[in-house]
This record gives structure tokens, C-alpha cells and sequence, in this order.
């Protein structure tokens, strides 16, 4: 008997689970010369010719049915691929969003058209998608969007601004939150999504360089661009519906635990030597494990809901502001380790620089995917405290 079993705790399939060796022999080869500060962006990462080569071995969309290119494994499969790509901090951010919610939402909600489309290019790491919910005055608050579309004889006219496009420089498609009707004042009511080719006359890409010198985070604006009746995903105005089912793809994940997993496993490795050994950091390690491996079963639990066809807001806010907590905690608590230290001189370099790296990084931690407070607020409703 599984011991996870007894605790209610869903485990990952043995047929799932058989994937974990030979993917870890694939990035064991292919990202050895990476160094961890590198390797420490991971799903930040951008790589195109990476993701194409996972899309050669039919570990992009694998989880997408075979009629559109994909596997048709289950998320179990999916999330086995994610835990290594994460956990040896492959440069997995090229392909991200379309694998993790852009295909799974053309899936459920677009028009065969879309389908035959946009997910064959996803699962051979040929279509790169970006997230265009966000906006400057809005932030997390997605219903009060102002970006509005206006239908005319072509279609619809696109006009508004985006922010918080992770690599939107680098791809070919958004899939952007819009008002189709009403104002901003109607909240859930009249949002619809739409899919962007962002090589459209009236579309600006801005890069903004941040604190950890990264440039992934962009702002996007539309003028006047013009899209195709097909641009539509699902229904006009149910946007809210399909964007609140999207986000628990997004906030439910391993990345909401293993933003810093390249650097505390850096940190472990040197804490097992005798230069970096003391009980202070065992105790450290002990305190992330006790909290990491509930979180990670929790996260495991909702993609067993996820496949039932559940929309499981509340645990995936759950899961992703204590994960995120998580994730913060490790560098600062890494770095209290290091600097109490009598000679910090023995200290590796590398290992310096990728605390340095994932510091400067974590505060976005919190942000991304939802703020703290949005969260918590979701949370708090969810348990009727609210």
C-alpha cells in the first residue's frame, strides 16, 4: 500500500512516474554545461531550440489529444515532465504558457478551426503563446480590465495596453483578456479572450528590464488591430468563466514550489560536504523539506481534480501563496545561513551568484500568477470568512 494512500493524497500513476528516468538522463546530457545561476531561471528561460527538441520527443501538449498532435497522456504525465524540467532548471520558457494553459484552454473552449490550428504548432515547439491578462491600473484585479475590442465588418478592432507579458518579444500569440462590452465599472460582466498574432499592424512589444537584470516582463500595446472573426475563443462575454479556469492551471503547479529549487539544491550539496556543514543548516533543510512535501502533495492532489474536469480555484490559490511563501523563504534564509558564517571566504562562487540571481528575482515570486492579497481574499471567500 502507497503510504500517501492513508492521507487522502493522490499519487502519481506508476505509468507516469516510468517517464521521470528518461527524462532526467535527456537533461542530465543536454543542459550540463549550464550553469546553476543560469539554470536558475528555468521557467524564465527562454529557449526556442530547447523546446523544439522536447517537441521532437513528444513531451510538449502531451497531454493534448493524438488528433492534434499531442500524447493524450494524462496531467499526471505532464506534471511528472514539469517536476525535472523545474528541478534541473532547464530553460523551459519559450514553450511555457502555450504548454501549461494555452493549449488546454483552445482545447476546451475553441473552435475545431483553432484546434487543427494552434496545437499541432504547440506540441512541436512552433507556436509560443504569452499571458495578456494584467494591465497597469489593474494588476491582479483582472476584472477591471479596459482593453476593449469593437466589432466591425472584418471582425473586431483591438485597442488597449498590456503589461506582465513574459516573453512576449519572443512569441507569436497572446491570448488577451478584453472588454467586448459594457465599461470597466461591470466587472465580470462583457469580458471576453482573443487570440493575438502579434505580428499585426497595431501591435507594440516593449521589453522592461528588471532588478535581476532579466527582460522578459514586457508591456504590449494595441492600436487599432484589427483581428479575425476566428480570433474569439469560446463565447462573447464569458471570459471571466474561462480565464478563472485557466488561472488554476497557472497557480496550481510544481513552478509554485520550485522557483528556487536550483539554488537550495546548490546550497544542499554544499551543506553536505565538511566546509559547509553545521547543525544550523541541517535544521535549515529540514525546515524546507517539512514544508516543501505536504505543498507538493497538495499540488499533486489538484491535478487529480483538474482531471475529473473540476475548477478548484480555492486550492490552487491555496497552494500557489504557500508556495510562493516557500519560495521566497529559501533565499533569504539561505542567505542568513551564509553571511553568519565565520569565513565566508569558503563559500563557493557559483553558489554565490545564483543566490544573488534568485534574491534579486524572488519579490515577483509573490506577484506573478495573483498577488498575495488577491489571493488570500479568494481564500478567504472559498472558506465563507468573507
Amino acid at each position: 500500500m502507497n503510504p500517501l494512500d492513508s492521507l487522502g493524497i493522490t499519487p502519481i500513476p506508476a505509468e507516469d512516474e516510468a517517464l521521470r528516468p528518461q527524462v532526467r538522463a535527456f537533461l542530465a546530457q543536454v543542459i550540463k554545461d549550464l550553469p546553476p545561476h543560469r539554470r536558475a531561471r528555468s521557467w524564465g528561460g527562454h529557449d526556442a531550440a530547447f523546446s523544439r527538441a522536447l517537441g521532437q520527443r513528444g513531451w510538449l501538449g502531451i497531454t493534448l489529444p493524438r488528433a492534434y498532435g499531442g500524447a493524450g497522456r494524462s496531467p499526471f504525465a505532464r506534471y511528472v515532465l514539469v517536476e525535472e524540467f523545474l528541478n534541473f532548471g532547464a530553460p523551459v520558457g519559450a514553450h511555457w504558457i502555450a504548454d501549461r494553459q494555452s493549449g488546454p484552454l483552445i482545447l476546451k473552449y475553441g473552435t475545431e478551426a483553432q484546434k487543427q490550428f494552434y496545437l499541432p504548432r504547440i506540441c512541436r515547439g512552433e507556436a509560443f503563446f504569452c499571458i495578456g491578462m494584467s494591465e497597469p491600473g489593474a494588476g491582479s484585479d483582472l476584472a477591471s480590465v479596459k482593453t476593449r475590442v469593437r466589432p466591425n465588418a472584418q471582425g473586431f478592432l483591438l485597442d488597449g495596453q498590456k503589461i506582465w507579458t513574459t516573453n512576449a518579444q519572443h512569441c507569436q500569440y497572446m491570448i488577451a483578456l478584453v472588454r467586448s462590452s459594457g465599461a470597466a465599472a461591470d466587472r465580470h460582466q462583457g469580458l471576453s479572450q482573443v487570440i493575438v498574432d502579434l505580428a499585426l499592424p497595431g501591435v507594440s512589444v516593449r521589453p522592461i528590464t528588471d532588478l535581476a537584470g532579466d527582460s522578459h516582463f514586457c508591456e504590449v500595446f494595441f492600436d487599432q488591430v484589427q483581428l479575425s472573426p476566428e480570433a474569439l475563443i469560446g463565447q462573447e462575454g464569458q471570459g471571466w468563466e474561462q480565464v478563472t479556469a485557466e488561472l488554476a492551471f497557472e497557480r496550481s503547479g510544481p513552478e509554485r514550489l520550485f522557483s528556487s529549487i536550483v539554488l537550495f539544491d546548490q546550497w544542499l550539496a554544499w551543506v553536505r560536504t565538511p566546509q559547509g556543514r553545521s547543525q544550523s543548516a541541517l535544521r535549515l533543510a529540514g525546515q524546507v523539506f517539512t514544508q516543501l512535501a505536504p505543498l507538493r502533495a497538495m499540488s499533486v492532489s489538484i491535478q487529480q481534480q483538474l482531471m475529473r474536469g473540476a475548477s478548484p480555484v480555492v486550492p490552487a490559490a491555496l497552494v500557489k501563496e504557500l508556495g510562493t511563501t516557500l519560495e521566497q523563504y529559501i533565499p533569504a534564509a539561505i542567505a542568513d545561513d551564509l553571511f553568519a558564517r565565520d569565513d565566508t571566504a569558503e563559500v563557493p562562487l557559483e553558489l554565490l551568484r545564483t543566490l544573488n540571481y534568485v534574491t534579486g528575482v524572488a519579490p515577483s515570486f509573490s506577484l506573478r500568477g495573483g498577488t498575495r492579497d488577491i489571493l488570500r481574499a479568494m481564500i478567504a471567500r472559498g472558506l465563507g470568512l468573507r
